[in-house]
């Protein structure tokens, strides 16, 4: 990629982060929630501070402030110690407009190292790579923000809203749940050599996949609402042990930010507390409750292979994502197979492992994604929360059990014949 293309690319990537938080007060950047999510102003300055500690420092400039690397790293035990993750938000210091003033210098010394430095030797090839991962790096950490962003306003008594001029479709007839009949065979899955990829991608390899039925769209609201409605929650049957325990133990009646109030479901999305609509793709499930629910339905979960071998070939572009400004999923109405990019995360049956053959990225960077292959489960397709072109068919995303702020939902499968 040519210095300027990448320039560019850097700025708008970089000033959609501000772009997130430009809604809130000083107050809303500074909460924390629990434990799992982090400040809106530590996300600024983290994703700051990636740039600095993998591209700026090696090439021989000093820090903004010494300080910041103990604040603003995340989990990189090589790079050094660092503030534990359930007290980012206890730190009052260094202030928001601090936050800004630190992106702010970091955005403009790398701009002008990138001016000094043609991209066009091995050193230089391997720095414009840093500068993409960290891209894609803050686009994660964009749609962090908005879930972490979630918890904090829909946790709280008030239901306060992010925006109030978010795009919203009438309530409409949804797409029946069909099945389409996969074949399988001996197929390929991962990430080529060409491209960006996270490492957890990769290396592409073989795979055996036995034939297969997929459901042609995510479960909607009804589908939730009907499996509340049979006891769904109270029925040890449908529920892997530590599941039903994570459910009684929580007391999970619903999915995260819904509410019963007076006989009527009410759930919290970014414009406040609104009605449970029946058609829309739910959201919000953990992998337990997941699991539950294609348990009562008579299915399962697709496994991570069974999904990327469905979706292959088909337009990540075509899906729901942040930039459609809306911020929620829509109802699937059309016939097919349906809303596998965008609108919800789809949980998977497989654990997050690593692919045969893999091999971290060299240095710190290799803790990026392999040391968390562990009591995580796959996720794919990416959200209504995702930016657009972030996700791709072998994306693999990765989150604990229980996780339920994410916006995750739940496609079904089975084996063929069932």
């Amino acid at each position: 990629m040519k210095t300027l293309d990448l320039i560019s690319r850097y700025r708008t990537v970089r000033q959609r982060s501000v772009g997130v938080s430009a809604p809130l007060s000083v107050e809303d950047h500074a909460i924390q929630s629990m434990p799992d999510a982090s400040p809106i102003k530590w996300h600024l300055a983290h994703t700051t501070w990636f740039f600095e500690t993998f591209v700026l420092v090696p090439l021989g400039q000093p820090r903004h402030d010494d300080r910041f690397g103990f604040l603003f790293n995340s989990y990189y035990d090589a790079v050094g110690p660092r503030v534990d993750r359930a007290r980012r938000g206890m730190m009052s210091r260094p202030s928001l407009e601090d936050a800004l003033a630190y992106r702010a210098a970091v955005d403009d010394r790398l701009a002008r190292a990138l001016d000094e430095h043609a991209l066009d030797g091995p050193a230089q090839v391997a720095i414009a790579a840093t500068i993409e991962l960290g891209l894609h790096h803050e686009q994660q950490h964009q749609e962090l923000m908005l879930t972490d962003l979630k918890h904090a306003l829909g946790t709280q008594p008030l239901d306060p809203a992010y925006r109030d001029d978010l795009a919203r479709d009438a309530s409409g007839a949804i797409a029946p749940l069909d099945w389409v009949e996969l074949e399988g065979g001996i197929v390929e899955i991962g990430a080529g050599d060409r491209g960006f990829a996270f490492d957890n991608e990769r290396p592409r390899h073989r795979a055996i996949v036995e034939p297969y039925v997929l459901a042609t769209r995510p479960i909607a609201n009804a589908e939730v609402l009907a499996f509340i409605g049979d006891d769904g929650y109270d029925e040890p049957r449908f529920w892997l042990a530590d599941g039903f325990a994570a459910a009684q133990r929580e007391g999970w009646r619903a999915p995260l930010y819904w509410q019963h109030r007076d006989g009527e479901w009410l759930h919290y999305d970014f414009t406040g507390l609104r009605e449970i609509d029946p058609s829309e793709t739910a959201c919000h499930l953990s992998y337990f409750e997941a699991d539950a629910i294609a348990r009562w339905a008579g299915a399962r979960l697709p496994t991570e292979v069974e999904w990327e071998h469905a979706a292959t070939g088909l337009r990540a572009r075509d899906g729901h994502w942040a930039d459609d400004d809306r911020l929620h999923p829509r109802a699937a109405t059309q016939p097919g197979l349906a809303q596998l990019f965008g609108d919800v995360w789809e949980w998977t049956a497989s654990a997050y492992a690593a692919y045969p053959g893999f091999r971290p990225l060299p240095g710190a960077l290799g803790e990026y994604n392999s040391k968390f292959m562990a009591s995580q489960m796959v996720l794919r397709g990416g959200s209504c929360l995702t930016p657009r072109g972030h996700v791709r068919a072998s994306y693999r995303n990765f989150f604990a059990p229980t996780a339920r702020w994410q916006m995750t939902g739940v496609r079904l499968a089975n084996d063929r014949g069932k």
